[in-house]
C-alpha cells in the first residue's frame, strides 16, 4: 500500500511531526536513516509504516529496503515535508515508524547502566550503544534524561535499542534499594581506581549528568565510588566516553584466561575497527 502526502496540512504529516516531539506520549518512535530502518527489520522488530521521500524511491538501497518489507504500508513524502519530520540537513530518504517496546519490569539481576539527568540525546545514545556492545541488557533513564526514543537519541544509539530493556523515568533511588548486582558511582575524582576493582560479578553503573555529575543521594546509596584514572592536567571525561571504558573493563575482566577474544565470553560481541565492525577469523 502507497499513500502521498504533499500538504503540510495533511493530517497523517501532521501526526509524524507530533512523534518527533513527544514519541513516549504518541506511543510511537520515528526510525530516520537506512541503517536503523534495515536493522529494525532485520531484528524482527513490527513496523507501522515505512516512510520514503520522492528522491529516495530512486535510491537503489532504499528500494532494497522496501523490497524486504512486504505488506508494510509505505508512505511517499515530498522532499521538504521529509526534511521537516528528519530533522537533518541530508536525510537519506527513509524512516520508519514503529511501536515503543512496553518497559520491562522487575528487580535488576545482572548488569545495568543508569542515568541520572544525562541531557544530551548524543552520550544518551552513545551510551546505550556502548552498553548493547558491551553485553549488558538493562539501561535506566532518570528523570531529566535525553528521551530514550527521540530521533536524536536513536540515530547515535544506531539500532542499540532493539538489544537493549530500557526504562525511563525510574525512581533511580528506590531501585538501587532492591538490586542484587554491586552498585557502582562513577565519580570524577575520590573513588577506588577503575582498574583495581573486581568487577567479575553483575554491576549496576550509575552515571550523572554531564556538568553537574551524580546526585549526591545516588553516591551515597552506591556500594563502590569508581574513578578513570587520567592524564595530568585532565579533568575529566565525556559522560560516554567515561561508561564505556567502565563497562569494557568489566568485559575484559570476564574474559577467560587464555582467550584472545571478548567474542567467547559475550555472545554476539565482535572486534571493532574504526568506521565499522568485522568479525575475527579464525
Amino acid at each position: 500500500m502507497t499513500k502521498l502526502i504533499a500538504s503540510r496540512e495533511n493530517a497523517l504529516f501532521k501526526s509524524l511531526r507530533a512523534l518527533t516531539d513527544d514519541p513516549r506520549r504518541q506511543g510511537s518512535a520515528l526510525l530516520d536513516g537506512i541503517h536503523l530502518v534495515a536493522t529494525c527489520l532485520a531484528r524482527g522488530v513490527a513496523v507501522r509504516q515505512l516512510l520514503v521521500s520522492e528522491s529516495g524511491r530512486q535510491n537503489a538501497e532504499i528500494a532494497a529496503v522496501l523490497r524486504g518489507a512486504p505488506g508494510v504500508e509505505c508512505v511517499i513524502l515530498r522532499d521538504s515535508l521529509f526534511r521537516e519530520i528528519s530533522g537533518v540537513r541530508t536525510p537519506t530518504g527513509i524512516a520508519a515508524v514503529i511501536e515503543i517496546p512496553p518497559a520491562s519490569s522487575g528487580d535488576l539481576s545482572g548488569d545495568a547502566v543508569v542515568l541520572d539527568a544525562v541531557q544530551d540525546a548524543g552520550n544518551v545514545g552513545a551510551i546505550l550503544r556502548s552498553a548493547a556492545a558491551a553485553g549488558v541488557r538493562d539501561v535506566l533513564l532518570g528523570p531529566g534524561c535525553a528521551g530514550a526514543w527521540t530521533p536524536r537519541v536513536l540515530r547515535a544509539g544506531q539500532g542499540a535499542h532493539f538489544s537493549l530493556a530500557i526504562r525511563e523515568q525510574v525512581d533511580l533511588r528506590a531501585t538501587l534499594a532492591t538490586c542484587r548486582g554491586s552498585s557502582i558511582a562513577t565519580v570524577a575524582s575520590g573513588g577506588q581506581c577503575l582498574y583495581e576493582l573486581d568487577l567479575t560479578g553483575p554491576v549496576v553503573w550509575l552515571v550523572g549528568n554531564e556538568g553537574a555529575g551524580l546526585a549526591s543521594d545516588l553516591i551515597d546509596a552506591a556500594r563502590v565510588h569508581a574513578t578513570i584514572p587520567l592524564a595530568s592536567g585532565t579533568e575529566s571525561l565525556n559522560v560516554a566516553a567515561a561508561t564505556a571504558v567502565c563497562l569494557f573493563e568489566a568485559l575484559r575482566q570476564r574474559i577467560p584466561q587464555g582467550d584472545a577474544c571478548p567474542q567467547s565470553g559475550v555472545p554476539g560481541v565482535q572486534s571493532t575497527v574504526f568506521g565499522g565492525s568485522r568479525r575475527h577469523k579464525k
